[in-house]
């Protein structure tokens, strides 16, 4: 299985860089992992909420592929704890899932149509953060698990 993590907006930051590489790089001692960072349209300034979110929601569902498993990150979607979040990931793999997608949308969400293809939702918290933090939790995060589901010693319960 392969995770791919998506994030809509611009390169990740300084300040986030190096750890998003660090556990990217744990990662892939797992599964092949990468990074696809989706541009914001050209003329966001310009676009109304609605429509910026349609159009970013148009290029994420043409960079899917049909029998992607898409995990859209959503304040309101499913709170995981860390060994859930593992199990989560194991039932996926034992499902012959070949691409499993990490989403974290744009400024404003994403568009109803990327709500509707996604096959979770999932919160990391309640509390609202910065996007390119969160590129940063959700690495961390599925290294984590990893390391839950092959018995290591990186999490403590």
């Amino acid at each position: 299985m392969k995770i791919q993590c998506w994030s809509i907006g611009k390169n990740h930051e300084s300040y986030v860089k190096e750890g998003v590489e660090d556990f990217t790089r744990r990662l892939s001692k797992y599964f092949p992992v990468e990074w696809n960072l989706i541009p914001t349209p050209k003329n966001a300034g310009m676009l109304s909420e609605m429509d910026l979110k349609k159009k970013e929601g148009e290029t994420i569902l043409e960079w899917l592929k049909k029998d992607d498993y898409l995990v859209l990150l959503d304040e309101r979607g499913k709170a995981f704890t860390s060994p859930e979040l593992a199990d989560f990931i194991q039932a996926r793999a034992n499902e012959s899932t070949k691409t499993i997608v990490f989403l974290i949308g744009g400024a404003y969400g994403v568009d109803e149509s990327v709500v509707k293809r996604a096959n979770a939702k999932w919160s990391l918290s309640k509390l609202v953060f910065p996007h390119q933090l969160v590129r940063l939790i959700l690495a961390e995060q599925l290294y984590r698990a990893c390391t839950i589901l092959r018995n290591e010693k990186y999490h403590h319960n």
